[in-house]
């Protein structure tokens, strides 16, 4: 039952080799509300009027495994190729639109942040912004933060580190928070990739890395397909290193590891 639950809810697929997390994981929560029993608490999911035990049902069921500058290859991608052909192609408009599905704690569309800023220096009056998403409440409340321990950071080179870190002191000694130009490119939302849902405006690039991997392959083609209507043509779609588009859709074709570009 909370299997299904789980897959109504978020798609997600509750496989076999993953069900001693995913039970493991409601355990606990099943313990904090003071509840006998995993029927109750399915009594419970389905009477939540106000979804706050939804939330919290699938706060503790995703995974949310990240890094920053994680998959290095996408981003230097990202910066040698995608970006500079963007200045080309939006010139008239001087609009980049970018998406991060999955955003979990943050690392993902602040190493975007980063990369953009980086690879367009010097340029000026242009309209860029970061979308970044995720259906668990409390990583994003993390994220919008932008502060993180000192271990979070250790692969980052020094020279990024001081171009768009900030060091905390006293209290704050042994934290980092990213810079405002930094934070001021991403803007964070709530947002479940199984509802109804659809941009304001076309998309130059999304990244959604380590999610479809969850999906079973019907889901899978629905979100790929969604994600083509709201890219612009020729837009980017970027994916997890052990996931595939592979009999998914035709709308996509492969020109990376891992980094696919729409076609129709």
């Amino acid at each position: 039952m909370l299997r299904s639950l789980a897959n109504q809810k978020t798609g997600i697929v509750i496989s076999d080799d993953k069900f001693d997390m995913f039970y493991s994981r409601l355990s606990r929560r099943v313990r904090l509300l003071g509840m006998r029993s995993f029927r109750e608490y399915c009594d419970l999911l389905k009477k939540d009027p106000t979804h706050k035990e939804t939330t919290e049902f699938v706060n503790a069921i995703t995974t949310n495994l990240t890094s920053f500058f994680r998959e290095m290859h996408h981003f230097s991608y990202l910066k040698d190729v995608v970006i500079p052909e963007l200045l080309t192609k939006n010139k008239a408009e001087k609009k980049i639109r970018i998406w991060s599905a999955g955003c979990s704690t943050g690392e993902e569309p602040y190493s975007i942040a980063m990369t953009v800023n980086e690879a367009m220096a010097g340029e000026r009056g242009w309209d860029v912004r970061i979308l970044a998403t995720d259906i668990d409440s409390n990583v994003l409340e993390k994220a919008s933060q932008g502060v993180y321990p000192m271990e979070r950071i250790s692969g980052i080179p020094k020279a990024t580190l001081k171009r768009h870190f900030m060091k905390g002191k006293g209290k704050n000694a042994g934290f980092v928070r990213l810079k405002p130009e930094i934070r001021s490119r991403v803007s964070f939302g709530q947002l479940n990739l199984m509802e109804n849902w659809s941009m304001d405006e076309q998309l130059d690039i999304i990244f959604c890395r380590n999610v479809i991997i969850y999906f079973d392959k019907e889901t899978k083609a629905r979100l790929v397909d969604r994600y083509a209507d709201n890219l612009r043509q020729k837009g980017y779609l970027f994916i997890g290193h052990s996931e595939s588009l592979y009999q998914a859709t035709t709308r996509f074709r492969l020109i990376g590891n891992t980094i696919y570009q729409k076609e129709s």
